[in-house]
């Protein structure tokens, strides 16, 4: 399938995904059982130190790592004969790390959509609101700005999925594929865990991070032969 092809299709699912998600009540059927009615309380605190330092401080700061060792490489050993295979993946891989968390942080600033916690559900104080719709216009706190849609943090485990792109081999790709979706939804797994995100949130953000991906690849791709 060409890219052009990917791009359209990858575009129309996530409208799809967020039309769907928007108006069901599937992440509610989830949340739930992340939830304790009587306690109050979602299965992990947010203020856990050891799994948020796996999950969260742990996990980002191994990310900004691995994009930092990439550069270096590509940087002081571009001309080295093991990298002439992969100059273009390494510039695809750094440009999703950077474009993937970005784009999505700058969704997250205007989108003013709640957490489950903040929720009227789960003991917070904001209805229950599609992506598109606006807060009653009598509603006390409609004013302050909320960033939890999509999911910001799942959002730089996403853009390893752009290592499908550094590798030759077929088997290759497809593993480097399935790490990425282990570690970036062990990210999202563990937000919704804390009640920061719904499942649509994450899946949504996975969509979205795979068609920025493949609008790098294609940019790339242009330039590389220009």
């Amino acid at each position: 399938m060409s890219i052009n092809k990917q791009i359209v299709i990858t575009f129309i699912v996530l409208l799809v995904s967020i039309v769907f998600f928007g108006l069901n009540d599937v992440d509610l059927v989830i949340q739930d059982k992340l939830f304790n009615f009587q306690t109050k309380q979602f299965v992990l605190l947010a203020y856990d130190n050891a799994y948020k330092f796996i999950f969260y401080d742990g996990i980002k700061r191994a990310l900004i790592l691995f994009a930092v060792t990439l550069f270096i490489l590509l940087l002081f050993f571009r001309k080295k004969q093991f990298m002439q295979g992969y100059k273009k993946g390494i510039v695809i891989v750094l440009l999703s790390a950077l474009l993937v968390p970005s784009i999505v942080g700058q969704l997250k600033d205007h989108t003013n959509m709640p957490c489950p916690k903040d929720e009227i559900r789960y003991n917070g104080y904001f209805p229950r609101t599609a992506v598109w719709e606006c807060y009653p216009e009598n509603f006390a706190f409609k004013k302050i700005q909320l960033k939890c849609w999509p999911a910001g943090h799942a959002s730089g485990g996403f853009a390893l999925m752009s290592l499908f792109f550094l590798f030759k081999k077929r088997k290759n790709r497809f593993i480097a594929l399935g790490v990425a979706f282990i570690i970036a939804w062990s990210m999202g797994i563990y937000k919704m865990l804390i009640g920061d995100h719904f499942f649509s949130h994450t899946v949504i953000t996975m969509v979205l991070a795979w068609f920025i991906i493949l609008l790098i690849v294609k940019l790339v791709n242009k330039f590389s032969k220009a």
